[in-house]
């Protein structure tokens, strides 16, 4: 955050009730398998994206988009992410991705 302090992670309401999987979350995926250098964050998060709109996964693609964008995914690559899928994983799918994108980027901007 701007004040230096991390962003408070969406799961930690869960850490109570999770304890082991919001570890597993901020440690191993996040704190390993995101810092890979095979790949970019920007590519880690264009598959993200992508494998959550295909798999109609609302909730968390919400917080990926905003986390591709902070990434260096731009809006239009977003978009044409969602229209190239609309052919592949479905048209509610898509719809479905359009809408929480459009929430997003209102948000942003």
């Amino acid at each position: 955050m701007a004040d230096g302090t991390p962003p408070r992670s969406p799961l930690e309401p869960l850490r109570p009730l999770v304890p082991k999987f919001v570890e597993l979350t901020e440690k191993v995926l996040f704190g390993d398998v995101w810092e890979r250098p095979e790949l970019s964050k920007r590519d880690r998060s264009l598959i993200t994206c992508a494998a959550l709109v295909a798999l109609q996964r609302p909730d968390q693609l919400r917080g990926h988009l905003h986390r591709a964008l902070d990434n260096g995914v731009t809006k239009a690559e977003l978009s044409e992410l969602i229209t190239h899928l609309a052919f592949y994983s479905g048209w509610p799918t898509a719809v479905t991705a359009a809408t929480i994108a459009k929430e997003v980027f209102d948000k942003r901007s």
